[in-house]
This record gives structure tokens, C-alpha cells and sequence, in this order.
């Protein structure tokens, strides 16, 4: 079975002693029992253990990292609709006559993996933003000569 959450992606925790709280995933471990997500956000329970300090000059003392959660136990929330809901899959036809997976929220039907095309369209934008301040800046250089 394929994993259907992804590093960067929003979740709610449906399960456990965080029941309710919502955070981002930081990793997807696979493991032999199952897979985990490894989920950082404000008010999330964390792993606290003591670290020996193996030189003279690294401190020890209690360390806290994100604990991991299992996969089950959460659930992307949809950047359209604000919602949690469950990932469905649509299959479409690529550009080179592949057939390319997209994960769907079956809630709306909007599409999961927009957010990163969304950055994307940043980039470009301020790069053409840019070029087109750039080229004011000389149009208003050669007017003022």
C-alpha cells in the first residue's frame, strides 16, 4: 500500500492523547509494524530523554523531539476547504502520454498536491515581478536623462 500523507502536509490527529490537535508533518518513517508520521505543531506531546554529553565541551541534559504517530491515527486536512477529510486518488493523462496520480479530497473533489504548483506560481510571479520593476526603473533612468 502505497503512503497517501507527505512531508509538508497539514494534519489533524483523530486518535491518542492529541485527539483534535492539528500540526505539520516534519517525516514519514516506514517501519516493519507500520508506517508513522513524525507530526510538529504547538501543544503536541514530545519524547523527553536524557542525553549524555560524550565530550567536554557538548552539553547533556533532557532532550524533547516530535514524537511519532501512527499513519492511522491522523488525517490531512484539505487546504481548499480547511477540512479533514480522506485522500482519494484521480488518474489523469501526462503531458507524455503517462498516466500521473493526483490525490483528491473527497470532501470537495479540489486537489491535495495544488499547494506545491501554488508555490511554484510564487516564483514565477516574483520573478517576473522583478524583471518588470527592473525594467521600470530603467524606463524611468532614460526619461529623466
Amino acid at each position: 500500500m502505497s503512503i497517501s500523507i507527505k512531508k509538508e502536509d497539514a494534519v489533524q490527529i483523530i486518535a491518542g492523547a492529541d485527539k483534535g490537535k492539528t500540526g505539520e508533518v516534519v517525516a514519514v518513517v516506514k517501519g516493519e509494524k507500520g508506517d508513522k508520521v513524525v507530526v510538529k505543531g504547538s501543544g503536541l506531546t514530545t519524547d523527553k530523554h536524557f542525553v549524555k554529553p560524550r565530550n567536554a565541551q557538548q552539553r547533556g541534559g533532557i532532550i524533547e523531539k516530535e514524537r511519532a504517530i501512527d499513519i492511522s491515527n491522523v488525517m490531512i486536512i484539505c487546504p481548499t476547504c480547511g477540512k479533514p477529510t480522506k485522500i482519494g486518488v484521480s488518474v489523469s493523462e501526462g503531458e507524455n502520454g503517462k498516466k500521473v496520480k493526483t490525490r483528491i479530497c473527497k470532501k470537495c473533489g479540489e486537489s491535495l498536491d495544488k499547494r506545491k504548483s501554488v508555490r511554484a506560481t510564487k516564483k514565477k510571479a516574483s520573478k517576473t515581478a522583478t524583471k518588470k520593476s527592473a525594467a521600470k526603473k530603467s524606463a524611468k533612468d532614460d526619461s529623466e536623462k
